[in-house]
């Protein structure tokens, strides 16, 4: 459901809501300019085209509030008789009769719980389908024998093809402008930023995780963007932290297409532990230079005219590191995730592959996956509507099969 009217590239009237931000920053202004000096221009939508361009995301918000896939798919339908959601439950495994999948088991209030379907989806997302699957014995015989479960189905492909999107976070320390540091740090900008938000819904409390984008291209060779940049007029030492209280920006970038591949696998049959996940992150030479070029092409555009009068000072990695190895080995440092794992039941026909072109599960009945972990190769870009995307597809399938 576009903000904008019904085009080629957008719909209207649908559950997916999208919506313009409803904030700016003066440097996130001054950063568009800067990256229109590198060549890069400016673009108000970044689904046309090949992505290219600088400017504010648009976000899954209804009028400044957060929109989200229960709200979206699940208000509407929630009095539905064949519909039940159970909240606080945590699956268990998968139940069989033969090759077919016949429903589950799920931990709830200490106790277990089985359900029985005619048709399973599993839908745990790229970290914890592999460990379902694994913990009812789909996956390679030789880590199931050595975590005591008994294979019921080889598939080497299981929890393998592990990709992500690695974003190096450089930090710089700014001047002659407010950034929401300085404003979480004052009480009175704190308490005006709560109002703005209860009375119109607009600024800072409004803000998606990051607000401006920018899709580049850390060779002028290549034939589309393989950076994106996700720049926000704040700082934190590393996530979760407190932010800093002096006035600073986060320029992240990322590689968007890894040629990294790492792993998720379980290391014993209890469901209570999590998965152990093996990123493998800067693996390939590939991945290396790209990573070598993202931070160069960061400071050459905060070396830019537009945001001169901002004396950007480099905070992280630092001005101190300069070779390719010692920047190889910052971005390891100040890499982390960006939350886009994918790619661990993938879908295809070769022999790691895990469900086929309709999202079943090879060789196994009654069962599909439904989530990011189907993806082959991870998109160039963020991915949470990928994702929905994928669900209104696999929808349309069960619903055709089912006529």
């Amino acid at each position: 459901d576009y903000h904008g009217s019904k085009s080629a590239m957008h719909g209207s009237g649908g559950e997916w809501r999208v919506e313009r931000q409803r904030l700016s920053w003066p440097i996130l202004d001054a950063f568009r300019d800067a990256a229109e000096e590198l060549g890069i221009p400016r673009t108000e939508d970044f689904n046309t085209g090949t992505n290219e361009g600088s400017g504010y995301f648009e976000v899954n918000q209804k009028k400044g509030v957060r929109w989200n896939t229960s709200k979206a798919f699940l208000r509407g339908i929630a009095a539905r008789k064949n519909l039940r959601v159970v909240l606080g439950a945590e699956t268990e495994r998968l139940e069989f009769d033969g090759r077919r999948v016949t429903g589950l088991i799920f931990r709830q209030g200490g106790r277990l719980h089985q359900v029985r379907a005619g048709q399973t989806i599993l839908a745990a997302g790229a970290i914890n389908s592999p460990k379902l699957l694994e913990l009812s014995g789909v996956g390679r015989p030789d880590l199931l024998s050595g975590i005591g479960v008994d294979v019921r189905h080889a598939l080497p492909g299981v929890g393998e093809n592990l990709q992500d999107h690695l974003q190096i976070r450089t930090v710089f320390k700014v001047a002659n402008t407010a950034t929401l540091n300085q404003r979480y740090h004052n009480l009175v900008s704190r308490a005006s930023m709560g109002l703005e938000y209860a009375l119109k819904r607009s600024g800072p409390l409004s803000m998606a995780p990051s607000q401006l984008g920018i899709f580049a291209r850390s060779d002028p060779r290549l034939a589309t963007p393989d950076l994106e940049y996700h720049v926000q007029p704040l700082s934190t030492d590393r996530l979760g932290e407190p932010l800093h209280r002096f006035p600073a920006v986060t320029v992240s970038v990322c590689n968007l297409r890894p040629e990294s591949r790492g792993s998720v696998h379980m290391g014993s049959a209890d469901a209570r532990e999590a998965a152990k996940i093996r990123p493998n992150y800067l693996s390939t030479e590939g991945d290396r230079s790209v990573a070598v070029a993202s931070l160069r092409h960061v400071r050459t555009l905060m070396k830019a005219r537009a945001v001169a009068r901002f004396a950007p000072e480099e905070m992280l990695p630092g001005t101190q590191y300069d070779s390719d190895e010692e920047l190889i080995r910052k971005a390891g440092d100040i890499g982390t995730t960006i939350f886009h794992p994918v790619g661990t039941c993938k879908m295809g026909s070769d022999t790691m592959a895990v469900v086929d072109d309709g999202l079943r599960v090879h060789g196994l009945g009654g069962l599909r996956v439904v989530d990011a972990s189907i993806m082959p190769t991870i998109v160039s870009g963020n991915t949470n509507s990928p994702v929905v995307m994928i669900a209104e597809k696999a929808a349309e399938m069960i619903l055709q099969e089912a006529r």
